[in-house]
């Protein structure tokens, strides 16, 4: 029989998950109209044109126009762009610091486990959003700081997954024969403990991905994220909630783009966490 390795062996049982193939359409989508937004659209995400206000989809405007007469597609294309950066700058910033405390905390344990673990632990015990509010205030309503606050609210979550599945290997055969072999705790930690701890830190960073876009919403919905004239879904729910019965595409538009984008992720997620799950191949 013809060896397969496991990365693989995980995209031929992720190929055959119709949902996981769904998700990855739907963020391929999103990726290329953020990616060439000024080919596909006519008009720029700042033009208004106030004799055309709260227009409702045309062949000129596809998805009509707000209430400063500015095309809506247009803005739901250039604000791809903006939450797909926040989501993957917000997520790999959770997803080095997370993962480096992580794996000091499973691998020396004692007393830099207890220290680093009750960190986590305060972190965790204020609601995600409200500690990012909170961090937002302290810095400042921008976007920059939006992403540092929402990759400050994801670190626990990726360190105590990291630490748990560290302790478990820590304790392996292999892992004791490196140690008595002499191998140094640095490439010990680099050449086995986590290349064994990717499947979990993946599966996470691709659920992370929609979390962070949420997150980044809910603060541009708060006036704490990207400021105007920047086109954030999250802000433009906030500018048509005025406008929910008189033209209410404004407000569906940006709330559908925003949950097909965290639908795509969680569909990826958990195809990636049924494809690496030994006992969900089985």
């Amino acid at each position: 029989m013809e060896a397969i390795s496991p990365w693989k062996d995980t995209l031929k049982h992720l190929r055959k998950n119709r949902f996981a193939f769904a998700g990855l359409v739907i963020i391929i989508f999103f990726i290329l109209l953020g990616l060439f937004a000024p080919l596909l659209t006519s008009h720029g995400f700042e033009d208004q044109d106030l004799v055309n206000r709260l227009q409702p989809p045309s062949v000129e405007h596809w998805l009509g126009t707000d209430d400063l007469g500015r095309d809506i597609f247009t803005r739901i294309a250039y604000g791809a762009r903006v939450s797909l950066q926040v989501g993957f700058f917000a997520v790999t910033g959770a997803l080095v610091f997370g993962t480096l405390l992580g794996i000091i905390a499973g691998y020396f344990g004692r007393w830099v486990d207890m220290l680093i673990s009750r960190v986590f632990d305060i972190l965790l015990a204020f609601p995600s959003i409200l500690l990012a509010i909170a961090v937002v205030a302290i810095l400042g309503a921008s976007l920059e700081n939006a992403l540092i606050a929402i990759a400050i609210i994801n670190i626990p979550i990726f360190g105590r997954l990291v630490r748990s599945k560290v302790i478990s290997l820590r304790e392996e055969e292999y892992i004791m024969a490196a140690k008595a072999q002499g191998m140094k705790n640095g490439r010990i930690i680099f050449h086995h403990i986590l290349p064994n701890s990717a499947a979990p830190i993946i599966v996470q960073s691709t659920l992370g991905f929609g979390t962070a876009i949420l997150d980044a919403a809910a603060l541009g919905f708060l006036g704490l994220g990207a400021q105007p004239p920047t086109p954030e879904w999250g802000k433009m729910l906030a500018d048509s909630r005025d406008f929910i019965q008189l033209a209410p595409w404004t407000l569906i538009v940006p709330g559908v783009a925003i949950m097909l984008v965290v639908l795509g992720f969680n569909l990826i997620g958990d195809g990636l966490r049924d494809a690496l799950d030994p006992k969900m191949k089985n």
